[in-house]
């Protein structure tokens, strides 16, 4: 050191003083040998002079952050820095996250949730959802009354929206209406309380009571969204398909007959087809033949009955006279009852 005298000097770590034209080394106002200047672990000289202090000692980057610095709980990197020390680990500030939503935690704080890091947000749809509440997509706080109001696939408590035409605060009855004359579906996605929704003239389903926006389907006095007229005893939608009524609701053909269709004498099965009724009874198109040669007959063809079963006109003449007699007196017998 240039007008110090070196011999008044002396070094930090050995305790020995300096030659006169020695490079002395200055660190804080502690003085070393060239050779003396290293770290306290691995005793090699500092790479570019960097080094870490602790306790009075001082290391080189690697060996401090191996004695010294936590490893990130998610990364598993030395944590240089700043430390975030939560759920019994240390984390670097960018590793610290909600389990769910991934958000950054360090600033905003977090709540421990089975074994989980929650945002504040997220630990409230959690407790919701558990006891089967909805949570609202604008302040994240459980619905606590059970009626959401429905807008964009999302629930929300209704307080937080107003009606597009009036101006009135909304509640759970409010009305979605996402296409207007002139715009694409989901182009417009406005609010309207009841009221004003009514005025608008948009017919409502029959069954969700929601807006019906698209096609319409009118059936039993009500007017539907396709998709939620169904059958009622299968519930698949008619999607265009005959249906049939009974009673104020509609089945389809399959159903409608095995609920209220006529079994064929014959075969006993749903007749789903055209239905011949002869001497009291139902039959299939192509069941209903003569008893005798098996010739399908039609409703216009003569036949004769016997045994209380349908017989061709051609095997009743081949009878014996008497018999055919017999028949004869019994028809008429029946006609006078």
């Amino acid at each position: 050191m240039p007008g110090v005298n070196n011999m008044d000097m002396f070094c930090s770590r050995c305790g020995e003083g300096f030659e006169p034209q020695e490079k002395i080394v200055n660190s804080n106002g502690e003085l070393w040998h060239g050779e003396c200047f290293v770290c306290a672990q691995c005793f090699r000289p500092f790479p570019s002079g960097k080094f870490y202090e602790f306790d009075g000692r001082k290391y080189c980057e690697h060996d401090f952050h191996v004695l010294f610095a936590p490893c990130c709980g998610k990364c598993g990197e030395f944590i240089i820095g700043r430390v975030i020390k939560a759920m019994n680990a240390s984390w670097h500030p960018n590793c610290f996250r909600c389990t769910l939503c991934h958000k950054e935690l360090a600033d905003t704080g977090f709540i421990k949730n089975q074994g989980r890091s929650l945002c504040h947000d997220c630990n409230a749809k959690v407790k919701a959802e558990a006891s089967g509440k909805f949570i609202c997509g604008k302040c994240h706080g459980a619905i606590d009354d059970g009626r959401p109001l429905r807008y964009r696939g999302d629930v929300f408590h209704p307080y937080h929206f107003n009606c597009t035409a009036c101006g009135v605060e909304l509640n759970a009855e409010a009305r979605e209406v996402k296409s207007r004359p002139g715009f694409a579906a989901n182009d417009v996605n406005q609010l309207y309380c009841l009221r004003c929704h009514d005025k608008m003239g948009i017919p409502i389903c029959g069954a969700c009571r929601r807006p019906i926006e698209e096609r319409v389907v009118t059936a039993l006095g009500k007017q539907w969204h396709v998709e939620h007229f169904v059958c009622a005893k299968c519930e698949k939608p008619f999607l265009g398909h005959r249906h049939y009524e009974k009673k104020g609701l509609a089945y389809c053909e399959t159903h409608y007959h095995q609920l209220f269709g006529n079994l064929c004498f014959v075969c006993n099965q749903v007749i789903t087809g055209d239905v011949v009724t002869a001497l009291n009874k139902a039959y299939c198109s192509h069941h209903f033949s003569c008893s005798t040669c098996d010739q399908i007959l039609n409703p216009k063809s003569k036949f004769y009955e016997m045994d209380c079963k349908p017989i061709c006109k051609k095997c009743y003449e081949k009878l014996p006279v008497e018999l055919r007699k017999r028949l004869k007196r019994m028809h008429e017998m029946r006609k006078q009852l």
